[in-house]
């Protein structure tokens, strides 16, 4: 894209909307490279966005639509509640560059809208996955041709938590449709295996009302290539074990993927594989934003990757409410 020239002529200014986890470490990025300056951050009480701005000489405001109407702010990063990326991406895009952390929006029109924006008025929509970047993902790529060809895979990731807090991750209209809000454990699966024919799901939340105590998802993916895939997520006060696990079986062999540990296994022997780190991977894709405004590099996962994903997961999502397969033939798969 390129759109800054010379950097050292120009700054790449940030607004960030957000104060969590994901918005301080894309803070911390943006501040210590010397291409870019967060001006302004948008949180959801004043005084502990006041506290996390003036960490990074940044100015605290409490609306994120003026925010997005700034004229000095020249990339707006959402890293806030998911009900809201759609809404605030609209908005940021009528003059500004974004960065999202998926999902990009919880409705699939909205979301296509979106990137029909953005291809209008010219600008970056990056919606991140740094699942892609990771050690695991990355040690599934590298190893795959090695079981030849894959006919199931498996991943199943499974979180306990005693007492469920009062957060947002645990209510149904901020965080969404549990494969939607947690897209990338779709993603990685479409980003294998390519398209998928049929969707299968079933979704149970426990307790009263917006708030849950615990929820379980589980969806069985049928792809046109013939792979069955099972993806398994939960978390909360019903569920008793940890559980991060990826299982890979082909015809000549399997991998598999359990916590941080990985291995090949084959009919002759079993080969242990070494996973990379998950850390520093949103400092990662923070680099390659900045790279790709002001140099033009690629970036590693596009916007139309993300929302065929999307739509995979509104199917799962279908599919849990109405009891039955969904059919996707006609979904268009683009990379």
């Amino acid at each position: 894209m390129g759109n800054f020239g010379n950097y050292q002529q120009h700054l790449v200014r940030v607004g960030i909307v957000g104060t969590g986890y994901a918005a301080k470490l894309r803070a911390q990025t943006f501040h210590q490279d010397e291409r870019s300056q967060v001006v302004a951050i948008v949180g959801h009480t004043l005084e502990k966005t006041q506290e996390f701005a003036q960490t990074y000489q940044a100015e605290a405001i409490m609306s994120w639509q003026e925010l997005v109407s700034r004229s000095d702010i020249d990339l707006v990063v959402i890293s806030n509640i998911n009900k809201e990326h759609g809404a605030i991406a609209t908005a940021a895009l009528q003059n500004k560059h974004v960065v999202v952390e998926y999902p990009l929006a919880l409705d699939v029109t909205e979301a296509e809208n979106i990137l029909t924006l953005a291809q209008k008025q010219n600008k970056m929509l990056h919606v991140e996955h740094i699942e892609l970047l990771g050690g695991l993902h990355q040690a599934l790529k590298q190893n795959l041709p090695a079981v030849g060809n894959v006919f199931y895979a498996r991943y199943a990731k499974v979180t306990p938590q005693r007492p469920a807090p009062q957060k947002w991750t645990y209510h149904k209209e901020l965080f969404g449709f549990p494969l939607m809000a947690a897209l990338s454990r779709l993603h990685r699966l479409t980003d294998l295996f390519g398209k998928v024919a049929s969707v299968s799901c079933q979704n149970r939340y426990w307790g009263e009302g917006n708030f849950y105590q615990s929820c379980l998802c589980t969806a069985q993916l049928k792809f046109s290539s013939g792979v069955i895939a099972d993806v398994t997520y939960g978390k909360g006060e019903t569920l008793w074990q940890d559980e991060r696990k990826f299982e890979v079986h082909g015809e000549k062999g399997g991998l598999v993927f359990d916590g941080d540990a990985g291995k090949l296994v084959c009919r002759e022997e079993t080969i242990p594989i070494e996973v990379g780190s998950r850390r520093g991977l949103f400092a990662k894709d923070t680099e390659m934003v900045l790279n790709h405004l002001l140099t033009g590099t690629d970036l590693y996962v596009t916007p139309t990757a993300s929302l065929y994903t999307l739509k995979v997961a509104d199917a799962a999502r279908r599919s849990a409410q109405t009891g039955e397969t969904i059919f996707l033939k006609s979904l268009a798969r683009s990379n």
